[in-house]
């Protein structure tokens, strides 16, 4: 915990410069835990907490709120309670995606937005390489042969010859390459910044650190053809912005390697579902992962369901036991933060999107 006596006050009303009101908008479950309230007030001692459903309906007045802890809430129902709490300073979002808290209200009020990077890397990652250790040692097609009471070796792939192609170099995207480094993979990737440097170390805020990032290389994002040609398996780990949408469209799919896969663990919206369908009935993808879709969730009748070679999960890459409380404990410091006055963790440019 930071020592308040050395720091300035920070800009909360209440008492040692804590929020007066926090705002608690439900998170990763419809309820917080008891310990997770208890850790809250721990942070910001006094703050009055309330909570707001799903629908955006407080259990208490919101007129003097100046932080808000925000879920997976509609932008609209985001923007109802925003217009209800004049006072707000500051969102954290328990998501590392902010699309839906950057809309023209927050920008227009100027708040201070922070996100839960690093809270879900280490999920991911392992999701990601499950998915690309079942597609090389061809699991789909033993638990078929299962299935038939087949006995039917199938010849399978090393790692050492698989080359994945990570789109966006965040936290998840680092945590991804940390893991296929392990297990020997060639790694490349696509970065805004190429230049800032790849390697994440413990202590960057990044955690969970889950070892060396070795990258053949890093390309701008007008290179992602580049990349695109020479990966067998394409993660898609970027922010959706106004530039990476539909990225994966009929124009990136001709320009991808003859039979590899696609996994998406970030926003449905990256890819163009149609044309992903598309190539996936006519052969020119080996496959497709998705894990996040445009609409959520997923309708039964959807035609996604019937298409071969696409393996579909109900937006769970994220999942764990653990993850609950690292989103607690991130705002939590952030909590203090605020109220010492120092700089809040995982500021979010409005400008680029994350």
């Amino acid at each position: 915990m930071t020592d308040s006596s050395s720091t300035t006050p920070g800009p909360g009303s209440g008492p040692g410069g804590v929020p007066v009101a926090i705002a608690l908008t439900p998170i990763l479950a419809a309820r917080y835990r008891s310990r997770d309230l208890e850790a809250v007030r721990a942070a910001a001692p006094g703050a009055r907490l309330v909570t707001v459903g799903f629908d955006g309906h407080p259990d208490g007045p919101l007129d003097d709120v100046e932080v808000m802890l925000r879920g997976r809430l509609p932008a609209e129902t985001f923007d109802r309670i925003l217009a209800r709490a004049p006072n707000l300073r500051w969102v954290h979002s328990a998501t590392a995606g902010v699309e839906r808290v950057l809309t023209p209200s927050s920008r227009a009020r100027g708040l201070v937005i922070t996100n839960a990077r690093g809270v879900f890397s280490r999920p991911v990652a392992e999701y990601v390489m499950m998915m690309i250790l079942a597609v090389t040692r061809r699991l789909p097609q033993l638990l078929e042969l299962q299935a038939e009471r087949t006995w039917q070796p199938l010849e399978a792939r090393e790692l050492r010859d698989v080359t994945v192609g990570i789109v966006g170099l965040g936290s998840i995207g680092r945590a991804v390459g940390a893991l296929a480094t392990a297990f020997g993979c060639r790694v490349i990737a696509t970065r805004r910044r190429p230049e800032a440097g790849a390697a994440a170390a413990p202590g960057d805020g990044d955690e969970p650190y889950l070892g060396s990032l070795m990258l053949d290389r890093v390309l701008p994002p007008e290179r992602l053809h580049e990349l695109l040609a020479e990966s067998d398996f394409v993660v898609l780990a970027t922010p959706l912005t106004h530039d990476t949408h539909d990225l994966i469209s009929d124009e990136a799919i001709a320009a991808l390697k003859p039979g590899a896969w696609v996994i998406n663990v970030a926003r449905g919206e990256l890819v163009d579902e149609r044309a992903l369908a598309r190539a996936l009935r006519d052969g020119r993808l080996g496959g497709a992962v998705l894990d996040t879709f445009r609409e959520e969730p997923l309708s039964p009748m959807s035609p996604l369901y019937d298409l071969p070679n696409l393996i579909l999960t109900p937006h769970t890459s994220w999942s764990s036991a653990r993850v609950v409380d690292r989103s607690v404990e991130l705002f939590c410091t952030n909590l203090r933060r605020f109220a010492d006055g120092q700089p809040l963790v995982n500021v979010v440019d409005p400008n680029a999107g994350y």
